[in-house]
């Protein structure tokens, strides 16, 4: 039986920056070294000219799915993208199963494509939902010290009391009275009521 046209990609990292492990790893799986495709750390312009390169019915081989991206959705997308549109097969070498190309009595390449997706997905939306309850844990301690998220609150300018009382006796427009502030619109009228509050406020304490 003919065997299947196969390609290596490996990705250096900061740990390993001759990727030589993942080199020896793919070489000892026996693709040609003029089909393997190396990138530097935090690079993926020779992955994209693999992914030019591959025609449906060949094999990408990686040694692990840390080649395919940093994070569960990039990994899913790249995976996705392999053997759903490009149309080939793929083989990860720390990881027997996952191996598409391989023809099983009980279990087929599409439902291994398929499960490892979904898996993949789940986890990935995992990871999703896990860091939106860290934000919101960290945004409710914050709150609880009495510490300010998000950008930092624009002080209210000297002169604003000044323009202010010009701006309501009619004597300069509310545009020229942001200008002269240094204010955008949202900002001003936030001053605006923030101060009307505390008028309203002392007139209450001194009735």
């Amino acid at each position: 039986m003919e065997r299947k046209v196969e390609y290596g990609y490996a990705r250096k990292s900061s740990k390993d920056k001759n990727a030589e492990a993942q080199l020896k790893a793919l070489r000892e799986a026996g693709i040609p070294q003029e089909n393997i495709y190396v990138d530097r750390p935090l690079e993926k312009g020779k992955f994209r000219q693999l992914m030019n390169v591959i025609q449906p019915g060949n094999v990408l081989v990686i040694k692990n799915l840390s080649q395919f991206g940093y994070n569960y959705q990039e990994i899913l997308n790249e995976w996705k993208n392999v053997t759903k549109v490009l149309r080939a097969g793929v083989r990860v070498l720390d990881i027997g199963l996952l191996d598409t190309n391989v023809k099983r009595k009980r279990i087929g390449d599409t439902f291994v494509s398929d499960l490892f997706s979904q898996i993949i997905s789940f986890v990935a939306e995992h990871e999703r939902a896990h860091l939106r309850h860290r934000q919101a844990d960290g945004i409710a301690h914050a709150k609880s010290q009495g510490r300010h998220l998000g950008r930092p609150r624009i002080p209210k300018p000297s002169n604003f009391n000044e323009l202010y009382a010009q701006w309501r006796n009619g004597i300069i427009s509310a545009e020229e009275a942001m200008t002269r502030m240094g204010l955008k619109r949202s900002t001003f009228e936030r001053f605006v009521r923030e101060w009307k509050a505390e008028l309203k406020n002392g007139a209450e304490q001194k009735s």
